[in-house]
């Protein structure tokens, strides 16, 4: 029996934002931009995989109670979101920092025997981007 990983989701407060992060900074690439009662589902994912990521808002699909404990956490920087691996992560790092983007650790050697860095996307969330 095989298992793969199909979908994945990452909570983001405003599309439009997030597009500049994952999409413009990140290069990854849109596959859907669905809206449906005021709520916006956009699908991403990395060239040649069939991965899809989801950046959808907290309140759609949700109760405002749900919606609202949901952002709370997003916004505390309380969920990591993804972790992606690169190629080049020195050119990574770089383009992401050009773009404004939040960083919270340069390119460092990790002792558990990866090399990473560290951002926040416009939401909140961490993303962690290892050295492939």
């Amino acid at each position: 029996m095989a298992v793969n990983v199909s979908k994945m989701f990452i909570t983001v407060h405003d599309p439009d934002e997030a597009l500049g992060f994952y999409r413009d900074a990140l290069g990854l690439e849109v596959r859907h931009d669905v809206e449906n009662n005021g709520f916006r589902w956009i699908t991403v994912g990395a060239p040649g995989q069939d991965v899809d990521i989801v950046l959808s808002q907290p309140h759609g699909g949700r109760s405002p109670a749900e919606g609202d404990a949901l952002s709370a956490l997003v916004t505390q920087g309380a969920i990591q979101a993804a972790i992606f691996s690169v190629d080049d992560l020195a050119a990574t790092f770089d383009k992401l920092v050009e773009s404004g983007a939040e960083v919270l650790e340069e390119p460092t050697d990790q002792f558990w025997g990866v090399r990473d860095c560290a951002f926040r996307d416009p939401s909140g969330n961490l993303v962690r981007i290892a050295q492939a």
